[in-house]
């Protein structure tokens, strides 16, 4: 039965957990006992306790998930692509059925606001619908050869397809590779991030509920060195897509090279959001505050550098650092202004960054410390912060902190603007606030970044393709191009 939300709120302030959760890995259609009774500990970061036990896997589970996916490969694979749309589409409807407890879940396992973890699940639900109504819209080209020729090309699924996903937004980077490698026909093996593994379980039997054949979609818990490298180094994979750090992204290539093994690798960002001084400055205030304390600014394309035009700082700044100062902290059941980060381990990762950056003689104008609210004891918070770089070199500029962290840079005009967005080795997202539209189409053509938003950051959705440059990665998921990255394309020429 379906739950209602209030009532799952409820039994966890209850019991400090919540019943059925999946706690076996989700492999041949089936939750099953891994090779050992080995378990991990998720914990709620809104208050740091435990709340759920799960599966600790390795390369015997990732061995069984694969030749399971090898398994339903052919059937899958050759199954017709209306077919295989109506599965798609009732996997959305499973979700959108479970949508409360899902996004409860996510919440709890994440530590992300409710609001932001409804938002995500919404999110999954029209990644399915979009591929459902993509599957059979695949088609290839012809080719001119004369009348003696036919010659036209396939899209072929690649076959099984890993996902490596991160625990930032772990539901919601789950659809984004598995909906598109299922339209495809491709059969997946799924490895979720030790610190949220919940939410791509129940996912696996959601879509188990609707119809999806048993070993199309498999889905391995355990931490990245257990299960993630025994998986991305697995022969029987044919396509890795990989979310995380640039650290962990050129481990993954160098283990798929044994195999040449197709890699799609979405990494870290530093992104510049830049405001122009003729901007509509509460749109701007607005965009900017979004783009760096959502989800505690946790995001890889977070807006974490604010690139702003000389003559607007001093009055800009002056109302940003007053908003900043009124956000409030507390545990995402309680949809705070600003929610926990994930772990103890990553708030004194961002505290560190944060300490060094000002020991340096970066000026920190906002935040700068862990925080403790009243009604949150013992969660994982840091004080929405804003940092004034003083150089364009200086670390804090350059490397990516992954938090509720700003870095102020002034730019004399677009060109240097331009100039200090292009400054950095990440290439993943850029902004404007402008209402000049000729400045903000010169800008999006000359900064590098995967995608560019203007007058409104976080901008479009599932349709619109999304990945990275340089360190921020290489390869597209989302859209049509999401799609294209789980085939392979066959030319076929026939003499008649």
């Amino acid at each position: 039965m379906n739950t209602s939300l209030d009532a799952l709120i409820a039994e966890f302030r209850n019991t400090g957990t919540l019943s059925g959760l999946p706690c076996a890995q989700f492999i041949d259609g089936a939750y099953q006992a891994g090779a050992t009774s080995a378990a991990l500990e998720s914990f709620d970061p809104g208050s740091g306790r435990v709340f759920a036990q799960f599966a600790a896997g390795g390369e015997v589970e990732v061995d069984a998930a694969v030749h399971a996916a090898k398994r339903a490969l052919p059937a899958w694979s050759e199954t017709a692509p209306a077919a295989r749309s109506r599965v798609l589409w009732a996997i959305a409807q499973q979700v959108r059925q479970h949508a409360d407890r899902l996004a409860l879940i996510e919440c709890l396992d994440s530590g992300k606001r409710l609001g932001e973890a409804q938002g995500d699940v919404r999110g999954v639900i029209r990644a399915f619908e979009y591929y459902a109504g993509a599957v059979d819209k695949m088609q290839g080209d012809s080719f001119p050869l004369g009348k003696d020729y036919i010659g036209f090309t396939v899209e072929e699924p690649i076959g099984v397809a890993a996902q490596i996903i991160p625990w930032n937004y772990p539901v919601g980077t789950a659809a984004r590779g598995i909906a598109p490698a299922l339209a495809a026909g491709c059969t997946v093996v799924a490895k979720p991030a030790e610190q949220t593994p919940l939410s791509a379980l129940l996912l696996a039997e959601l879509a188990s509920a609707a119809g999806l054949p048993a070993g199309v979609l498999n889905v391995v818990t355990g931490t990245g060195a257990a299960a993630g490298a025994a998986l991305v180094a697995h022969p029987g994979i044919g396509h890795i897509t990989f979310t995380g750090s640039v650290a962990t992204g050129q481990r993954v290539m160098r283990a798929a090279a044994d195999n040449v093994t197709r890699v799609l690798l979405e990494l870290g960002g530093k992104s510049p959001l830049v405001v122009l001084a003729d901007c509509d400055v509460e749109q701007a205030l607005d965009g900017v505050l979004g783009a760096i304390y959502e989800n505690a600014g946790q995001i890889c394309s977070a807006g974490s550098r604010l690139i702003i035009e000389r003559k607007l700082h001093g009055s800009f700044m002056a109302r940003l650092l007053e908003r900043v100062g009124k956000l409030g902290l507390g545990h995402g059941l309680d949809q705070p202004d600003v929610g926990p980060v994930n772990s103890l381990l990553h708030l004194n990762r961002i505290h560190e960054h944060v300490a060094t950056a000002a020991a340096r003689g970066n000026a920190v104008l906002a935040g700068g410390s862990i925080a403790q609210p009243a009604n949150a004891p013992g969660g994982w918070f840091y004080r929405p912060t804003v940092i004034e770089a003083r150089s364009a070199q200086d670390p804090v500029v350059q490397e990516e902190i992954f938090g509720p962290v700003l870095v102020v840079q002034q730019a004399d005009d677009l060109e240097q603007a331009i100039a200090l967005a292009n400054g950095t080795d990440y290439a993943l997202v850029a902004g404007i606030y402008t209402r000049d539209i000729a400045q903000a189409y010169r800008f999006a053509r000359r900064v590098d970044a995967g995608q560019v938003y203007i007058n409104e950051y976080f901008a479009g959705g599932i349709e619109v393709p999304f990945g990275g440059n340089r360190k921020s990665g290489f390869g597209r998921e989302k859209g049509l191009e999401g799609i294209k990255s789980y085939c392979k394309l066959k030319s076929v020429v026939a003499r008649v």
